[in-house]
């Protein structure tokens, strides 16, 4: 069996996996901003590392995932300037910040629960770890790679580039980004307008303040998660997750702060998951491209024509690599449901399979093929496609035309439903939700077969065509007829 090769963002190549501790995995992912309710976006982010997540597990590490919630220091710009979302959400709903906090919180892992995802091992907040922030600053400082001006402390690029050399993960060139750079308001402040906030002074208006050695005020956004992470994973850990758009400058900045405070690089390896489109342009709010998991579950919007469950939203993700753009439109959708449909029914023949003597397929291969898809850098659009090929063996078996031993029927049952539910995450839709089928296509059974009694081939075929079209085969034999999704 192959060994599991990522690709690192920072080293741009896929390299063989080896933990700092063998059996033991460390793994952070940035989690969301919880100002408003999460968008498919962001669950696909999250769904994708859920993914990573379990496979590592799977393959017997013991991991301790990381996954931060936002709750202070991300501002409107994603920099130094602007309201905090928090605040300002807070503020336009006339609520506490904590109260928007808690309440979109909820609501987040209300969603991935839906969406079967783990929760993570520790979900640290950002207003829960101050102290641990204010330490980080302070050895910051300590070490010559920030300064204080007006309260605030600002991290400064120029002496980090010289010495360390700043951009390493995003490619870019110190040199472009000062040509790039613009005076802002408040920009005064700092010595070079690359440098930027790992503690800002808080405006007299700004509701969310603490105490520290410098002014009243918040930690920069992109401390926060050095701070978290390097408080439950050690200055040195595994894998670094996160959505594309963090990789400049949250990321960049993560690495210089963790750098610049321990004198380590922080993280072996960096992940990054692709954006989802709909209809194949950007989610937006502000053109109106937009859909949430609510309106997906519900059915109720205006971008597809039925409602789908969590579970086969779940497997469409999974048809795409992590780190591919995936295009959200209701013919990939309703194309999932139905493949979802076919696995399923797959696990079921699986379940009820008998055994021979010997198996006329080499069942190991197939076995083989589900680990080697998964250690090419988690590639579960790969694992589908071999998922489906031994679906073919399963369900020839099933017919009578192959036969398979009792060890490797025993061996597939165990990896195929592994792969399936443990490692994809997906879930068996209810046996009431099975049984409403049954109870249907018996119907349509029926009246097909009285329509076919009348010799009314043209009733009797447009049931066939249709049911075809929706990935339902009809099959009529002596015996009577059947239906296989």
């Amino acid at each position: 069996m192959s060994k599991l090769h990522i690709y690192n963002s920072l080293t741009k190549q896929k390299e063989e996996f080896k933990p700092i501790k063998e059996g033991q995995v460390g793994l952070y992912v940035c989690g969301p901003t919880v100002y408003s309710y999460v968008h498919l976006g962001n669950c696909r982010t999250f769904i994708s590392f859920d993914m990573v997540y379990r496979y590592l597990k799977y393959l017997g590490n013991k991991v301790r995932y990381v996954r931060n919630i936002t709750d202070v220091g991300h501002l409107e710009s994603d920099a130094d300037q602007g309201e905090d979302k928090i605040s300002k959400k807070a503020r336009l709903e006339q609520l506490e910040p904590m109260e928007i906090v808690q309440m979109y919180t909820v609501d987040f892992r209300e969603v991935m629960a839906k969406f079967n995802a783990f929760p993570p091992n520790i979900e640290p907040t950002a207003t829960g770890h101050l102290i641990e922030q204010i330490e980080m600053v302070q050895q910051i400082l300590d070490n010559g790679f920030a300064y204080e001006s007006n309260g605030s402390v600002y991290f400064d690029v120029e002496k980090y580039n010289a010495s360390e050399g700043y951009g390493e993960l995003s490619g870019r060139k110190i040199e472009d980004l000062m040509a790039g750079s613009r005076d802002l308001d408040g920009q005064e402040e700092k010595r070079n307008p690359l440098d930027f906030a790992i503690w800002k002074k808080a405006s007299p208006e700004h509701i969310m303040r603490w105490p520290s050695p410098w002014s009243d005020g918040f930690p920069g956004w992109h401390l926060e998660c050095s701070a978290m992470s390097t408080k439950y994973l050690g200055d040195q850990f595994d894998i670094h997750g996160g959505g594309m758009d963090l990789k400049f400058p949250h990321h960049e900045c993560e690495i210089a702060q963790g750098c610049a405070a321990t004198g380590k690089k922080p993280v072996n390896y960096w992940m990054h998951a692709n954006m989802l489109t709909l209809n194949g342009k950007k989610m937006s709010k502000s053109t109106g491209n937009t859909l949430s998991p609510a309106e997906l579950f519900s059915g109720e919007n205006d971008k597809l024509d039925k409602a789908y469950s969590p579970t086969v939203v779940r497997f469409f993700m999974m048809q795409a690599h992590y780190s591919s753009e995936l295009d959200f439109s209701s013919d990939a959708i309703s194309a999932a449901e139905k493949g979802f449909m076919k696995l399923m029914s797959t696990v079921d023949a699986l379940r009820n399979l008998k055994s021979a003597n010997e198996s006329s397929k080499d069942v190991q291969a197939y076995v083989d093929s589900f680990y080697d898809a998964m250690n090419d850098d988690f590639n579960s659009p790969i694992l589908i496609a071999n998922l489906f090929e031994a679906s073919k063996f399963i369900n020839s078996v099933k017919d009578g035309k192959e036969t398979i031993s009792a060890a490797d029927l025993e061996l597939l049952q165990k990896e195929f439903n592994g792969f399936v539910f443990d490692v994809l995450g997906l879930v068996k839709e209810s046996e009431n939700a099975n049984s409403k089928m049954d109870d249907v296509m018996s119907l349509l059974m029926e009246i097909r077969s009285e329509a076919r009694d009348k010799k009314d081939w043209a009733t009797s075929d447009l049931i066939r065509d249709k049911l075809q079209e929706a990935g339902i085969t009809i099959k009529d034999s002596k015996d009577g007829t059947s239906w296989t999704l």
